[in-house]
């Protein structure tokens, strides 16, 4: 589909490659310069360079320079026309009816896609969609190219699905250990998102994983091990880097070790600022080393860092103290979404915008309703909490972002980029070398795996179907299946879900009784469980039975009675299908455990310790 296209509908629009516009002819050298810099020059402008961006910023109203500090959601696939249900939403949320009203009305900075917003149908669509924003934006007063982003994570967090490629999620690059990986999923993540117009992604994360029952970082942690996770971060930023586009290291000052999902509570680290420095700093201190273009913040209360309760986002000694005092960062610093549960708890949502500012944030993301955080920036401006030159500050970070990325000069994706860039074989092709590179397998008792056609040719694919992240990959006991069946085996699946009610548990076992293996994809199994009912079951009935862990490898320690367990890190086709190659021989295991996991009735005891995994 096409944003404002000359197709089907009729409307004049932008699927043509759009005209080659200089923005803002002073600044072109500036951006000429500022590419030749390359990787690693988040904080490189010169003052020479400032003194041109702020002769920009002294050109702009204070409404403006207020719009340059928010980045917006906006739902639709056109930024004029699109489907009614989305002006609808729109009109309810935002008080706009498209985006092209939304920058106009509002002058924000940047827009965030999302999937549930009907931003990313296609990548022709999403390109068409960015060029669109681009041009709704430089066609005002002043105007100037958006910073277009989003959440490509890859793993369980990816709002652009096939057939963009789709990667290993961190945990699983964790589990294959390779920079080199690393530093090529940024490099061609971040080509795919440069010629679909989306210049920021909010990747990579940066949290050190260390709690087990962490319900919102998880598998999106490269891992346990601070070095570790440093160097696989600083990796794929250089990637990014390398494509021009801004990477993102998340959620500062450390959201590794909590048990309470920000987006539904204020959850409180208790580490001391020794152990902070030891764990928590190490992977945000190499991502500044390797130029990070942005930093975002983290609704966390961290005592040891800042007592006074306010969420990182919020706090000052944290924001400005540690980050930019302590660490020398001097980008930008952008907000985790401001309508988190997190940082709406202690404050209300006319005083988050300002107080996140004050702070010492540059980018507030994603806030409950636009109207009233801008206002409050505004008012507070007019009424002198604020200054304009602590704006000011701000909008001068975020320009040099745009320069440094070559908006100024160049803001629209090029059409013909989609096919040339977007979801190609080789692309295609290096997500699955490093997939083959990242399944662990845990447990192979007498050697069961891998399985052999001849002795194991029909299996039942068995367990839990959680819904595709993107929206654009298969059900995982549906994607097992079809891969097994494709390397040689007659396999069959069977949905069973994430809690199977004893008649589904009954209905599996009987199944297994014509199958000559099984294997069950399980999701974050917990002591007491439908699933852990489930491959008890399945293992009482003789048949050989394999667990793949679809997202948290801790499962294993709930299933001991399961003679081999594969740990994927999360359940798209990528990942899938790669754990199938393992199952059939096709390729060895190579993953190493990048966490620790704990016996499940002894957690202060090791089952298998970080860099655990066996091969054949």
């Amino acid at each position: 589909m096409h944003d404002t296209g000359t197709g089907s509908t009729g409307r004049p629009g932008n699927t043509a490659r759009p005209a080659r516009r200089t923005v803002l002819a002073a600044t072109a050298a500036l951006t000429a310069a500022l590419a030749t810099q390359g990787a690693g020059t988040a904080q490189a402008a010169t003052r020479h360079d400032d003194k041109r961006l702020r002769s920009l910023i002294s050109r702009m109203t204070l409404e403006e320079k207020v719009g340059q500090l928010f980045v917006m959601r906006v739902y639709g696939h056109s930024a004029t026309a699109p489907d009614q249900a989305d002006i609808d939403a729109n009109l309810k949320e935002i008080g706009v009816r498209t985006a092209a009203e939304l920058v106009a009305k509002y002058r924000v900075g940047g827009i965030i896609y999302f999937a549930w917003a009907h931003n990313t149908r296609d990548p022709q669509q999403i390109a068409d969609l960015s060029n669109g924003i681009q041009r709704a934006s430089l066609q005002q007063p002043r105007g100037l190219p958006v910073l277009v982003a989003t959440d490509q994570e890859h793993g369980i967090v990816c709002r652009i699905g096939k057939p963009a490629t789709l990667f290993p999620g961190a945990m699983a690059i964790g589990a294959g250990g390779s920079a080199s990986d690393a530093r090529t999923l940024g490099r061609v993540s971040g080509a795919e998102l440069r010629a679909m117009g989306v210049n920021q992604n909010y990747s990579t994360d940066a949290d050190v994983n260390v709690n087990p029952a962490n319900p919102v970082i998880g598998v999106r942690s490269f891992g346990a091990d601070p070095d570790a996770v440093a160097r696989l971060v600083a990796a794929e930023v250089r990637g990014y880097q390398g494509s021009r586009v801004a990477a993102t290291a998340k959620h500062f000052p450390g959201h590794g070790d909590t048990a309470v999902d920000s987006h539904y509570g204020f959850p409180v680290i208790t580490h001391s600022r020794e152990l902070w420095e030891q764990l928590d700093a190490v992977p945000f201190r190499a991502a500044i080393r390797a130029g990070i273009d942005s930093i975002m913040t983290a609704h966390i209360q961290f005592p040891a860092l800042d007592d006074s309760g306010d969420p990182a986002t919020l706090s000052h000694p944290i924001v400005t103290g540690i980050l930019r005092g302590e660490l020398g960062y001097d980008g930008v610093v952008i907000t985790d979404s401001l309508g988190m549960e997190g940082v709406r708890t202690k404050y209300g949502d006319d005083r988050v915008a300002v107080l996140a500012l004050k702070a010492g944030v540059d980018q507030l993301l994603n806030p409950p309703s636009l109207d009233v955080a801008w206002n409050a920036v505004l008012t507070a401006v007019r009424e002198g909490e604020l200054t304009e030159a602590r704006l000011d500050e701000s909008i001068l970070r975020v320009l040099r972002l745009k320069a440094r990325l070559g908006l100024l000069d160049e803001p629209y994706a090029n059409p013909s980029g989609v096919a040339r860039e977007v979801g190609t074989p080789a692309h295609l092709a290096a997500a699955d070398r490093i997939a083959d590179r990242t399944t662990t397998l845990l447990v192979n008792e007498g050697r069961l795996l891998p399985l052999s056609r001849r002795s194991h040719r029909r299996l039942l694919v068995v367990g839990a179907d959680p819904a595709s992240p993107s929206g654009t990959t298969g059900l995982p006991t549906g994607v097992l299946a079809a891969a097994l069946t494709e390397l040689g085996f007659t396999a069959t699946a069977l949905s069973t879900g994430t809690a199977p009610s004893a008649a589904t548990v009954d209905k599996a076992v009987a199944a297994a009784q014509d199958a000559d293996a099984v294997v069950v994809a399980t999701y974050n199994v917990t002591a007491g469980s439908a699933q852990q009912t489930l491959v008890r079951r399945l293992t009482a009935t003789g048949k050989p039975v394999i667990a793949v862990a679809v997202r948290n490898p801790y499962d294993v320690a709930q299933l001991p009675t399961v003679p081999a367990f594969l740990a994927s890190y999360s359940w798209t086709d990528v990942e899938l299908c790669a754990a199938a190659r393992v199952i059939a021989g096709r390729v060895r295991p190579r993953g190493k455990l990048p966490v620790p996991v704990r016996r499940a009735d002894d957690p202060a005891t090791t089952l298998y310790p970080v860099g655990h995994g066996l091969s054949y």
